[in-house]
């Protein structure tokens, strides 16, 4: 029988170290929706031309993973169409149920309407997560009732779990930058971030709210609210813009769209398909989404595409592949109608700073053809699956085709991809913008390679062709970049004045310095690495630490009922630490924890510190929201684990306890360096309070019954009971008895109500006993 079982553990570790990622580019997702109707298309089709509500799914399998009670619903504008088999699904696992798969909920499936190649989503979403924080994207076959309707492109969705993910919250405001209602050629309420006053109605048919509160509406208005202030900062306080928006991140997003002519965006008619977050920094984060018509698909009327400089951006019409190829890089630069683009690269500095980021999109993807590359393994992987799907919208043929051919879609042209980016980077390299000369950066160090927590370091880089230097650098990967300058003047470890060496001196305030290096001169800047600051540069630091014994666990109360209370009142765990030295030692780095699988569940306050001979007391209640000496854990009055440590792993203290009783202590004695005994709590005093040998005749001290109807007996064999007294909870004593040379005493507790008593043995033990 136990091998029985080791093998299965084994199988079954095996198939969990192989489940199928849910958005693994190299393979191909099966999704099976089963309904109970067989009219299920036109009950899709009657919600999407209603109210758009789910309809429910019998179950929906994920590669073999079977969900049940699942809401489905079609999705999509232009993509949609009653009188089409193969259309837009949006599967959300719990809509009824809660559940999810591999931590996803919602399930986004494009029915690949405006792309023969089946290419360009999965590879325009692999170049941007090179830039940015975006979905991820791969491909599905999705049946329906066990028919094949085809194969899909599998999106991540940007719901509250994708900006919980990258962002590190979910509860800020969170908006569609589509119109909820669909954008046309007639649409006039679109999301262009212009500033149209403070009331929220003017902007709600161009914006979709995904962060509204039904339960308190005020939370959707203050979300609003933000919204517009953003708007208002963009186009009246362009110098505050960094306090309200990444701009480093909007940069990205600007330069990827226009390099990969991804005209159905921000930068294109319609100036849609993305998504604001506010972060709990106060900056909103712009994310992609709806890549299916970049690589030039997406035409633009000459109205729309004007405003920008040289080449096809300027006032002609963006509907031909050469066309599209010499779309100008700096399109609609000065049109108001697109502030994000004119108030940005109105600033010389973000100016080059997207120069540098379009430079570095352009040679890492286009002019190395790592597009091309791309596209052809991705149409490797699903060549079976194409010639499969039989609703597809184009034959096979156009799908190998659009690799290199145009094709007409009606209104639009699904360009070739090569014909398009192969004169799209020769154009785009030809142009001055790029063919200036560029700072380069090289021979980036630390002068120390790992730096003391609190050391000041020195962070050097050899640049030429520059103006200007600057370090970004943070210590908390959830805060934006703080921007120094740095300089070439021979004061700042930069060795001599003037020899292309740029110097800059930082505090190294935790465990890590994530850092990135920008330079400029009057034309373009120049990142290093060249991806920041969605890549960057990292120093480790360590920290002074402290000797095992040198700060203690002295005594700790698991059950607190009438002891010492907390600033709120309350009678909470709590945790004494002895500084056992004869210096003042830093606590900085430490951290408190019942878990050894979770030893950093509670870190002590930066700059806390310990005077010599002296205590500090933690409440253990979960309440770390009452001050910072209230850790997020609680001890079990059963018996559990107490662990002082630091992040490496180092451990100071590793305390185990068994059953404890109410309001009596788990202390050393003698104090800092015994053993642990069960004693009355001394709160943050030294535990010989009480002597050794009272400790010892409370170990060997039994009273018996417990709960007691009337009498209660206590024994000693090894010492003399001296003094027995008896309180209610309200303090009142009830009994007091004093004896000579009796290690047998009892009781009479007859006369005193059902209820708790205290008992107080020899002045210095103290037992609960309940009458019944």
């Amino acid at each position: 029988m136990k091998k029985t079982i080791t093998i299965l553990l084994i199988f079954l570790l095996s198939m969990n170290a192989f489940s199928q990622d849910l958005y693994d580019i190299n393979s191909i997702q099966t999704i099976e929706i089963q309904f109970a109707q067989s009219n299920w298309d036109a009950l899709l089709d009657a919600e999407k031309a209603g109210d758009n509500n789910y309809t429910e799914a019998t179950s929906v399998t994920i590669n073999g993973t079977v969900y049940n009670q699942v809401g489905v619903k079609y999705k999509g504008n232009s993509s949609y169409s009653a009188n089409q088999t193969k259309n837009p699904f949006h599967i959300e696992l719990d809509t009824y149920v809660d559940q999810d798969h591999q931590g996803y909920t919602d399930i986004k499936l494009a029915n690949v309407m405006f792309d023969p190649s089946f290419v360009r989503e999965t590879v325009a979403y692999n170049i941007v997560n090179q830039y940015m924080d975006a979905p991820q994207a791969n491909y599905a076959n999705v049946y329906v009732n066990g028919t094949l309707i085809g194969l899909y492109t599998n999106t991540e969705s940007i719901s509250k779990k994708f900006v919980n993910k990258h962002f590190n919250s979910n509860d800020n405001a969170f908006f569609s930058c589509s119109p909820p209602d669909g954008a046309g050629p007639q649409s006039t309420n679109l999301p262009n971030l212009q500033y149209l006053g403070t009331s929220y109605t003017s902007y709600d048919d161009a914006y979709e709210i995904k962060s509204d509160d039904d339960d308190d509406p005020s939370v959707a208005l203050a979300h609003w609210d933000d919204l517009i202030d953003l708007t208002y900062t963009l186009n009246n306080d362009i110098t505050n813009i960094e306090s309200v928006l990444d701009v480093d991140m909007a940069i990205w997003m600007l330069a990827f769209d226009n390099v990969m002519v991804n005209l159905d965006s921000y930068i294109g008619q319609f100036k849609q398909n993305y998504y604001l977050y506010k972060d709990n920094n106060g900056q909103f984060k712009p994310v992609v989404w709806d890549l299916n018509m970049s690589f030039g698909t997406f035409a633009m009327t000459g109205e729309s595409s004007g405003g920008g400089g040289p080449g096809g951006g300027g006032g002609g019409s963006l509907n031909t592949t050469t066309q599209k190829a010499q779309l100008d890089h700096l399109l609609h630069d000065t049109s108001s109608d697109f502030p994000l683009i004119s108030k940005l690269l109105a600033v010389p500095k973000y100016k080059r700073m997207y120069l540098a980021h379009y430079k570095t999109i352009l040679t890492e993807n286009i002019s190395n053809s790592n597009y091309l590359t791309l596209a052809n393994d991705y149409q490797a992987i699903i060549s079976t699956a194409v010639t499969a799907d039989t609703n597809k919208f184009y034959t096979d043929a156009q799908f190998t085709g659009n690799i290199n051919t145009d094709y007409s879609l009606g209104m639009n042209t699904a360009s070739g991809l090569t014909n398009l980016m192969s004169s799209r980077s020769s154009y785009l390299l030809s142009q001055s913008d790029f063919t200036n000369t560029q700072p380069t950066i090289n021979n980036l160090g630390s002068s120390v390679a790992i730096p003391t927590i609190g050391d000041d370091i020195s962070i050097t880089a050899n640049v030429t062709d520059t103006n200007n230097v600057y370090l970004g650098y943070r210590t908390d990967e959830s805060i934006p970049f703080t921007k120094v300058e740095m300089f070439d003047d021979g004061a700042h470890n930069d060795g001599a004045a003037g020899d292309n060496v740029y110097g800059i001196d930082v505090t190294i305030d935790d465990a890590y310095m994530q850092y990135y290096i920008y330079a400029e001169n009057s034309n373009i800047g120049a990142f290093s690495p060249a991806r920041a600051e969605y890549e960057f540069y990292t120093v480790d630091a360590t920290y002074a630490t402290l000797n095992v014994g040198d700060l203690v666990i002295n005594e700790i109360l698991a059950s607190n009922d009438t002891g010492e209370t907390d600033e709120e009142g309350e009678y909470e765990d709590w945790i004494e630490l002895y500084n056992t030295t004869d210096a003042t030692l830093s606590l900085d780095n430490l951290y408190l924890s019942d878990d050894a699988s979770d030893p950093l569940v509670y870190q002590f306050p930066a700059g806390t510190t310990l005077d010599a001979d002296s205590y500090l007391i933690v409440w253990c209640d979960k309440d770390p929201e009452q001050g910072d000496f209230h850790a997020d854990f609680k001890f079990s009055s059963g018996g559990e684990t107490a662990i002082l440590s630091y992040a490496d792993g180092t451990i100071l203290q590793n305390i185990t306890f068994g059953e404890q009783t109410t309001d009596m202590a788990y202390a050393r004695n003698p104090n800092g360096t015994g053993d642990f005994v069960i004693q009355a709590p001394t709160f943050g005093a030294n535990n010989e309070t009480l002597s050794v040998d009272e400790v010892t005749f409370n170990n060997h001290l039994k009273y018996f019954p417990n709960p007691t109807n009337n009498y209660l007996t206590l024994e000693n064999t090894n010492f003399s009971i001296e003094s027995v007294e008896v309180y209610n909870l309200q303090g009142q004593q009830l009994f007091k008895g004093s004896y000579v040379n009796e290690n047998a005493v009892n009781i009479d507790f007859t006369s005193f109500s059902k209820g708790l008593y205290l008992v107080v043995v020899n002045e210095i033990t103290v037992l609960k006993i309940a009458r019944k």
